[in-house]
């Protein structure tokens, strides 16, 4: 029996996360513009009935991550797992007046963090290495950094991740089973987290822009959201 007819078979014991961008909602132009389809929400709210825990495990914030989702009965763990840490907070007016200052032209303040997006650049290239600066210099304030898919995060110097968030909601449920579906860098994190589970399926959404490392780390790759929603399908 394939891991995902495994997971199946014993819904009450198992929990899912997913990611929003890229994994629930297509990827778009202007990240204020992404929505996940109907049909993908019509699954998402039989799944919620049937898994212990079904979560959307997100570098949005949870709150516009429950918009863009629009099934507010699932669990939302924002800003890369930066919800759940009581210190991330202390970081924020910082991380928000560095961001300003820089002058990004398509910046995205989030309550504890700040991403710089490039998707819109007219020279993607050239906007890659002026962020490479802007890292370097947040780094030198005592920040960290992460790469998603066109776009810099800046974030609190906490020990928060979609990996710590995974290991926190996994101890809360107690279960041992678990799927994780993500499609860039910070999946990784995600992915990690269910090493050592009873039955753990990783689910890797493959894109140019994503790391070939997601792929290889994956139980299963599909090429699209669209793909995704035939596997929400069979769980």
């Amino acid at each position: 029996m394939d891991p995902v007819t495994r997971l199946a078979a014993e819904p009450d014991l198992a929990v899912l996360f997913l990611d929003v961008d890229g994994v629930l909602a297509p990827i778009v132009e202007r990240p204020e513009d992404a929505t996940v389809p109907e049909p993908t929400r019509v699954e998402l709210r039989r799944l919620v009935a049937r898994y212990a825990l079904v979560a959307c495990v997100t570098g949005r914030s949870a709150d516009v991550a429950r918009r863009i989702v629009g099934v507010p009965e699932l669990t939302y763990v924002g800003e890369h797992g930066l919800e759940l840490d009581p210190a991330a907070g202390t970081w924020a007016e910082r991380i928000h007046a560095f961001a300003r200052e820089t002058g990004w032209p398509d910046l995205e303040l989030k309550p504890l963090s700040a991403g710089f997006h490039y998707r819109r650049a007219a020279d993607p290239e050239t906007a890659r290495v002026q962020l490479e600066h802007v890292a370097r210099d947040a780094l030198d304030q005592g920040f960290r950094t992460k790469w998603g898919r066109m776009v810099l995060d800046v974030l609190p110097p906490v020990d928060a991740s979609k990996g710590t968030a995974v290991r926190t909601l996994l101890d809360r449920t107690g279960l041992r089973r678990a799927l994780y579906a993500g499609d860039d860098t910070t999946d990784l994190d995600g992915f990690a987290a269910l090493d050592g589970l009873d039955l753990a399926v990783r689910v890797a959404v493959a894109s140019p822009e994503g790391p070939s490392e997601l792929g290889e780390r994956a139980d299963l790759v599909v090429g699209s959201t669209e793909a995704l929603l035939d596997v929400l399908r069979q769980l």
